[in-house]
């Protein structure tokens, strides 16, 4: 009896801690992975073998079969015309724009002109000086070697 009460009590605390570090909860998001450039990485985008940077899985962004990797769904980050696609946030929190090939949406991380997809933005993953973008820093989405990439969150709110 014991045992199962802390095992619920582990559980919960998994749960909490889930949700204060990815900032995101049940109800309010779906979590994409990391958006890093390390392919060994299990939670990465880039790791082919990952359940995130899988072309065959159903919550990956490299599925052009899948609902957020698809170039004709309106959630994909692959649609050029989508503005409902997954958001990118730092791993305390900060919110770093939409992870989208949409070249006019302002918050898009592929418009150059924009906050979240400049490379000259402090906010950008595209800068390569910046905390997100450069590839020495362990919270860029450009170090193969980042611990603390950005996290890929999908609110369907």
């Amino acid at each position: 009896m014991k045992k199962n009460i802390m095992v619920i009590g582990m559980v919960l605390f998994v749960l909490v801690v889930s949700k204060f570090i990815y900032g995101y909860d049940e109800d309010g998001g779906d979590y994409l992975g990391e958006y890093s450039s390390n392919t060994y990485d299990s939670n990465s985008v880039s790791n082919p073998y990952g359940q995130y940077g899988s072309p065959y899985s159903s919550d990956s962004i490299n599925n052009p079969y899948g609902t957020y990797g698809s170039p004709y769904s309106s959630q994909s980050a692959n649609n050029p015309y989508a503005t409902n696609t997954p958001e990118l946030y730092s791993q305390d929190g900060e919110y770093l724009g939409k992870v989208s090939s949409n070249l006019y949406d302002p918050d898009s991380t592929s418009n150059p002109y924009g906050r979240y997809g400049s490379p000259y933005s402090a906010d950008s993953v595209n800068n390569p000086y910046g905390q997100y973008g450069s590839p020495y820093s362990s919270e860029s989405a450009n170090n193969p070697y980042a611990t603390n990439a950005p996290i890929i969150i999908y609110d369907n709110e």
